[in-house]
């Protein structure tokens, strides 16, 4: 299997990895400069840079790297007496580039309205592929989203049942309608996306999960929706709405700590939900 080939693969895929380069050799080494190893993020490996004690660290601080996603690089120096490989004496150093591979996050926005026309801005600007979905043609077309990378008109629950979701996907739903929500969070809230938002009041929201809660959709799965969506930044404006949004899924992916909105009430739609409230005041 070609390395560079498997890379793309995972790419796309939308899994992470980690490509170990020897970027520098001085000396006697069992392997030579340019050589390398990919780690998938199972821990599965792709390649060489030699074998050995040394391919050993490089594969455990590759599996570092995949998650924490920031670069290493290693210095290595062989002994004569440990670095015995393939029948020949070792006795050099070799330094290791180890970088991860991200896949571009995806944004996919449900809803082509007024939020999302400065969504599928702020969301591109901040480095994400961003697709648009509504079920209207004369919301959903090039002129009112010419930063996005693809604008789909097409029925919610189709076009969610054939998009791939995966730990790279953030999922906003600011659809025109109680229903549509319902429908969209339906198909999505068990698939494993980094992130699921969804627009509304706080009762708007609560009905969308009781709902959901009464057909059998676990307080966990519940839990992980950021409702009603957005940073805790006091907005008004549809502009405002979506640079929150925007803000929010920038701190879902990077580990940020401000207060979202939703942070404000998840415990009380929990509660809520596990005592049988119908509304939520």
């Amino acid at each position: 299997m070609d390395l560079y080939e498997e890379l793309v693969r995972l790419r796309r895929a939308g899994q992470k990895c980690a490509l170990a380069t020897i970027v520098q050799v001085n000396g006697s080494i069992p392997s030579y400069q340019s050589a390398k190893l990919l780690v998938r993020q199972d821990g599965s490996m792709l390649g060489t840079i030699g074998g050995g004690c040394v391919e050993a660290e490089v594969w455990n601080a590759a599996r570092e790297v995949i998650e924490t996603e920031k670069p290493r690089y290693m210095d290595f120096s062989l002994s004569q007496d440990a670095a015995y490989e393939n029948g020949l004496i070792c006795g050099g150093q070799l330094h290791v580039y180890i970088e991860p591979v991200i896949p571009q996050p995806q944004a996919y926005i449900f809803g082509a309205g007024h939020v999302s026309k400065s969504l599928a801005k702020a969301a591109s600007l901040a480095g994400f592929s961003v697709i648009v979905i509504d079920d209207r043609e004369q919301f959903a077309n090039r002129e009112r989203f010419p930063t996005a990378d693809e604008v789909v008109v097409g029925d919610y629950e189709q076009v969610l049942d054939g998009f791939p979701v995966g730990p790279q996907t953030y999922i906003v739903l600011v659809t025109r309608a109680h229903t549509w929500d319902v429908v969209s969070l339906r198909r999505v809230i068990r698939r494993p996306a980094a992130y699921i938002g969804m627009i509304g009041s706080r009762r708007r929201v609560f009905a969308v999960f009781k709902l959901l809660h009464d057909e059998g959709v676990p307080l966990e799965d519940i839990a992980r929706v950021h409702a009603p969506i957005g940073l805790d930044i006091e907005t008004e404006t549809p502009a405002e709405i979506a640079i929150s949004i925007a803000a929010e899924i920038i701190k879902v992916r990077r580990g940020g700590g401000a207060p979202s909105l939703s942070d404000h009430v998840r415990e009380r739609y929990l509660r809520a939900l596990q005592k049988g409230e119908r509304d939520i005041a």
